[in-house]
Parts: structure tokens; sequence; C-alpha cells
């Protein structure tokens, strides 16, 4: 028997928007660890200088992995969480 290759993995990064030298952070997961979302679900909130910014499942498919805990401050770029991706 062969064994079945895993489902593909996408990774969410915080975006480019175009604000700077603006602490960003991550202040609520809209969605928990494991859940299944569907392309374009909110699934994180930022706040920046007083704005909240939310952020998107990137595909459709289960949240795998968060890498902040809400309060924490992130960075342009920094990959906050995983989804695996549905077939």
């Amino acid at each position: 028997m062969s064994a079945s290759a895993p489902p593909p993995r996408q990774r969410l990064a915080v975006p480019e928007f175009g604000i700077r030298d603006v602490p960003l952070t991550l202040s609520l997961w809209l969605v928990p660890q494991g859940a299944n979302v569907v392309a374009g679900d909110r699934v994180a909130e930022l706040a920046a200088g007083g704005v909240t910014i939310d952020l998107e499942a990137p595909v459709s498919g289960r949240l795998v992995a968060q890498f902040f805990d809400e309060d924490e401050t992130v960075v342009t770029g920094a990959v906050i969480a995983e989804f695996e991706v549905a077939e």
C-alpha cells in the first residue's frame, strides 16, 4: 500500500498595508485552531493606530496552526497562521 500525500498547506502572512512605523497587534482570532474555513472568511483582526484590519483565509480548508496569541505584536510579513488546503 502506498501512503497518501498529506494535504497541501497555505500560510497566512501579515500583508503590507502601506503603513510604516505603526505597531500591529493581533487583537482577535475569529476562528479557532482546527476549524474549517472558506476562502475569504475573516479569521483574525489586527489593530493598528486605532484602526481594525480584517485578515481573511487565503484558501478553503482547515486552520491547523496559529503562530501568535491575541494581543501579541506582529510585523509585516510575519506568518501568523497555516491552513490545510481542502481537496
